[in-house]
């Protein structure tokens, strides 16, 4: 066993996660979304006397949302608390050896106990397995096992959840640190066109951004729609975009890497002028150049002869 495999193996039963609790109680609102948006048209979730006809004490919340009512919250994640210290040793020590990079591969449910509206559940998770080195078509890199258990209050165990993650070293990472990877042969990805969106990628063809109206209330609008959210009217018609923005966000792709584009991909959120927001790539500069907020003007992806595309680049200086 190698040096570096000790070390990780010595993670293995360590605790990732102390037990905490999930910040909300087992509650019906959140059991309707969930099932209106999977489809689960099963009445027990929802109805109290189509469950009892089944034998339960009411309604009961889907098992696959075991994990729901522990998801740490919005605040907690962008403050950035990481869930243990061992969490932050293991991650840390993978970095280090170059296996930046991670990539969820299965997850396996068991189920023991239904909960209810009402029910708090905890979570505890320790760290069951990690792998020797295991070469894969992402990278090499090794599969970190962990084992979640959820309880409720009365502490008995709802459910378990193996979670395997890749934490892997991208294939050519060492080239791609010395050189850009360039653009990769092959046509970009159609648009789904569609009877709402058809204009807009036909004006581009014309090197014309264009953005929808509302010509009931004069509302812009992006992505486009067959409806203003403002007055729900169906009428609008276009206006031609200055070609001016600042970057509102941006991400830089490394991976996976799709035929048709260049890499590292730098994909932003451009705040137009008018005020709508529109994704697009970045042209014309390096991805450690690009800035929150920095002015951008409009240049344009000819990608092949059927798809032209908008992106933006570094505006030009007023002194230049």
């Amino acid at each position: 066993m190698s040096e570096f495999l000790t070390k990780l193996k010595a993670f293995e039963g360590q605790i990732l996660t102390p037990t905490v609790w999930g910040p909300d109680e087992v509650n019906t609102p959140m059991i309707r979304h969930w099932v209106e948006t999977m489809g689960d048209t099963s009445p027990i979730y929802l109805d109290d006397d189509a469950a009892r006809a089944t034998g339960r004490d009411g309604a009961v919340a889907p098992a696959l949302m075991a994990q729901v009512w522990t998801m740490r919250t919005f605040n907690d994640k962008m403050a950035n608390n990481d869930p243990s210290q061992v969490w932050t040793d293991l991650i840390a020590t993978l970095d280090d050896e170059g296996f930046t990079s991670v990539v969820a591969t299965d997850s396996d449910f068991e189920f023991f106990v239904e909960l209810r509206p009402g029910d708090r559940v905890s979570l505890t998770e320790v760290i069951e397995d990690i792998s020797e080195e295991k070469k894969t078509g992402l990278g090499v890199g090794h599969f970190v096992t962990t084992l979640k258990t959820y309880r409720n209050a009365d502490h008995e165990v709802v459910a378990t959840q193996r979670w395997r993650t890749l934490r892997f070293k991208p294939k050519g990472s060492e080239k791609a640190a010395e050189k850009p990877v360039g653009p990769i042969p092959g046509l970009r990805p159609r648009p789904a066109l569609n009877a709402d969106n058809a204009f807009w990628f036909e004006a581009a063809k014309e090197h014309r951004l264009v953005i929808q109206r509302c010509t009931a209330c004069g509302t812009l609008r992006h992505p486009t729609g067959p409806m203003c959210g403002e007055c729900q009217s169906l009428d609008w018609d276009t206006v031609d975009a200055s070609g001016r923005g600042t970057v509102y966000s941006f991400v830089v792709n490394h991976h996976p890497q799709i035929p048709g584009f260049e890499y590292p991909l730098i994909v932003a959120t451009i705040e137009l002028e008018e005020g709508t927001r529109l994704i697009t790539n970045m042209t014309g500069i390096a991805p450690d150049e690009v800035e929150i907020d920095m002015p951008v003007e409009l240049d344009w992806i000819d990608a092949d002869p059927d798809l032209t595309l908008p992106a933006f680049r570094p505006a030009a200086r007023e002194d230049s």
